[in-house]
């Protein structure tokens, strides 16, 4: 299939009622974080439905997806990416490493980035130089600094904790809740895998902290624990 019968046939799955559904769930009015953004109308599993159904594309008409004023294109097209980039060899892997941060404008909603950065600009980084998440994370770009903690997810599943902790002291003071979730939520998955690395971290930090933040961290932590440190009595 081309970029071009891939849109037709979304815009067969097109819901006006659920376009509007997404617009308000997505933060589109003006001054909100989505602002413009546009939405054809459809489900998220849909969306990832249409992975396989697409076959291999040109790594041109994935870009061309991923250029779309629609949102659920954009969505299909890093869909596509990631898929590509888990089987393919490493000379197509930095192709599509190079594409996602030639169009890195274009990954501009969380659904987008979650979706994407850790299971490419991560994976891709597991063995090479990590420079470019401090660079992401000090952009004036939310979804850049976005990109960057949670890339660190990738790390984190193999146990490599450092990076995402020193990013998340970076991003301590971020003023956008959006990073004070994505750094909350890799806080929490180190403690999945290692709850005194995190508790360590939480020690130094948690009485600066946004609260937001500290809360997603802390999720997973028994009630009376929980109610500890949002109380600074820890």
């Amino acid at each position: 299939m081309t970029a071009q019968e891939i849109s037709k046939h979304l815009r067969s799955l097109s819901n006006p009622d659920i376009a509007v559904h997404s617009k308000r769930y997505f933060k589109t009015a003006t001054g909100e974080y989505g602002e413009g953004d546009r939405f054809l109308g459809i489900r998220v599993p849909v969306i990832r439905s249409q992975v396989k159904k697409c076959g291999m594309l040109t790594l041109e008409d994935v870009q061309t997806l991923l250029m779309s004023a629609f949102h659920e294109e954009r969505l299909l097209a890093l869909l596509l990416l990631v898929r590509n980039f888990a089987k393919g060899d490493d000379k197509e892997k930095t192709a599509i490493f190079d594409l996602y941060l030639k169009n890195i404008q274009h990954v501009n909603n969380w659904d987008l980035v979650d979706s994407s950065a850790s299971q490419i600009i991560g994976c891709y980084l597991e063995f090479r130089d990590r420079q470019l998440l401090y660079k992401l994370a000090q952009s004036a770009s939310v979804w850049e600094r976005r990109i960057a903690i949670i890339s660190t997810f990738h790390f984190i599943r193999h146990h490599q904790f450092e990076d995402a902790l020193r990013l998340a002291g970076l991003l301590l003071h971020d003023k956008e809740d959006l990073i004070h979730k994505a750094v909350g939520w890799m806080l929490r998955e180190i403690g999945k895998r290692d709850e005194a690395v995190e508790k360590t971290y939480l020690q130094l930090h948690y009485k600066k902290m946004p609260r937001t933040m500290l809360r997603y961290a802390i999720e997973k932590f028994p009630e009376q624990v929980r109610r500890k440190y949002l109380s600074s009595e820890i």
